[in-house]
């Protein structure tokens, strides 16, 4: 699963920044050859015991990405998901003064000296397996991408939820 998310995370950086989130169903490559033979040159360069990622076009835009991943359901064919999406990190003591109003704390957050710009990609599948990809702005290289666990566990756990039956 490691390298259908780090592909899922390339192709998504390509793009650049200041994009919408974006949302992909992993299959089991084998399984989609099986169910769609046509594919076989598209996919030829992907191990078929690994995992192939769909871009699930057409995602409404949300405040409350919570909410939209409640209402989201995968059927069986689908092994896994994946979410790419783009957040502002700021150091915890700068947290401890914004406004109330979100529009403005946004606002504050956003004009932070030291605030940095970070695309996180979860991705889970069925089985429980998961991973987490973390690209900064300031080190925009294929190259710097952190990995881990354990660098969203709300977000794991809310994509691992919409894959329960």
């Amino acid at each position: 699963m490691l390298d259908a998310a780090a592909d899922t995370e390339r192709h998504v950086a390509r793009l650049g920044w200041d994009q919408a989130p974006r949302m992909f169903a992993l299959v089991r490559t084998a399984d989609l050859l099986e169910r769609e033979p046509t594919l076989r040159p598209q996919l030829e360069e992907g191990s078929p015991e690994g995992f192939t990622a769909i871009e699930q076009e057409g995602m409404l835009r949300t405040s409350n990405l919570e909410s939209l991943l409640g209402r989201i359901a995968w059927p069986p064919e689908v092994d896994g998901v994946a979410l790419a999406v783009e957040r502002l990190v700021v150091p915890p003591e700068a947290e401890r003064d914004l406004p109330t109003d979100p529009v403005a704390a946004t606002e504050a957050l956003a004009a932070h000296p030291d605030r940095q710009d970070v695309r996180l990609l979860a991705a889970v599948l069925r089985s429980g397996e998961s991973v987490c990809l973390l690209r900064q702005r300031r080190h925009d290289e294929d190259d710097a991408v952190a990995r881990g666990q354990d660098i969203a566990p709300g977000l794991v756990h809310a994509l691992q939820a919409t894959l329960q039956d």
